[in-house]
Parts: structure tokens; sequence; C-alpha cells
């Protein structure tokens, strides 16, 4: 089931792809409810195969991974499954082969995406290079990372105060990664690092 706005009425018929809806539910919350929902969920993603190999691998120690979905402690005594549904989605959206590149980008403006739902957005894919804005034709066009790095670098030069950018990436990003990230920050001469999950959940 996918949540859609709280003030949306159930959808009544079928639902047209690529568009969130809700519909009331009055069973369990977890059992085969939640089993029906996650195969169907790996199915829309194309990841019925790579989808339960990661499932299988995560919360576990020697060769597994934490789960991007939340921070809820690891179980000590090594449960089998110690997983939740939306910690399933979260992983199954990593595997995605859904694409957002430059043709998905070319087809749609930028305003035109503006009026889309997080749902919709979320639903294009991964993106596959760098992107930056033309206002002549409100669209997302290509740069390389080369001219990506070189954009960001002359505007964080050109600020009067480092306090003046913030520094925001996504809880997902690993721990050498986010390590880099802040250690530039901090050279750079500010502190200002929001904590994604504050940002999140606000």
């Amino acid at each position: 089931m996918m949540e859609a706005e709280s003030d949306l009425e159930p959808r009544v018929g079928p639902v047209p792809k690529g568009e969130p809806y809700f519909h009331p539910y009055h069973h369990p919350a977890a059992g085969w409810g939640a089993a029906k929902s996650v195969t169907k969920f790996l199915l829309d993603e194309g990841t019925l195969i790579e989808g339960p190999r990661a499932i299988m691998k995560m919360n576990h120690e020697n060769g597994g991974f934490d789960c991007p979905g939340c921070a809820w402690p690891d179980d000590t005594k090594g449960l089998k499954l110690d997983i939740c549904e939306n910690g399933i989605k979260h992983v199954t959206w990593e595997l995605t082969h859904k694409r957002a590149d430059r043709e998905m980008f070319a087809r749609h403006t930028v305003s035109e995406m503006h009026e889309w739902s997080d749902f919709k957005l979320e639903d294009q894919g991964r993106l596959t290079e760098p992107m930056v804005y033309d206002a002549a034709t409100d669209h997302y066009v290509p740069i390389s990372w080369h001219d990506a790095f070189e954009l960001v670098g002359r505007h964080l030069r050109n600020l009067e105060n480092p306090n003046q950018a913030s520094y925001y990436t996504s809880g997902r990003l690993g721990n050498e990664a986010t390590f880099l990230y802040q250690l530039m920050a901090r050279e750079l001469g500010t502190n200002n690092l929001p904590d994604c999950s504050n940002m999140c959940h606000e």
C-alpha cells in the first residue's frame, strides 16, 4: 500500500500507474499482508531476484549491511529476518532498474516536474549523471563532473561568509563519504551541517 496525502479520499477503481493511492486496511500490519505488499513492490521495481538476496544480508554482520531506512539497532541474537516492510522498500529503491537519464529530463520541463508528487518524482528512478538547470529552456541538462565541481566551487568561494552555505546530504550516504563531506565543510570554515534525519522528519 502506498500512502497519499491524508486529505485525499480513498480511490475507487483501478489506479493509474505512477500515481499514489491509499485505501482502508483493517488487517494485521505484519504477516501475509506485509509479505504480499513487499512482493508486489519487488515486482514493480523489477528486483525480484536481487531484492531478496539483499534483504537476506540486511542488518547482518559478516558481509551484510545496515538497513538504509532507520537507525534501529541490530538484534544481538542474530535474527534471520531482522527487517521491516519499509526497510525492504528502501533497499528495493536502491536496487531499482529505473533511470532518470538525460532523455527523461529532455522530455519534461522543471516547471512541469514541479507539479509532480513526491511519489512520481521518486518513481522516475536513479540519476545517471550530474545535471544543471538551464533557465533559458527550463530544463535540467547534463554537465560533466569536472564542470559540476567547478560550478559548486565557484559559488562557495564567492560567499561572503562560509556560514551562508548549508552542507546537507542523504542519510543513506556511507560513513566514509560522510566523514569526507563534513571535513570539507569544516576546512571551508563552517560547522553548518544540519542533521539529515532531523530535516527529513521535520
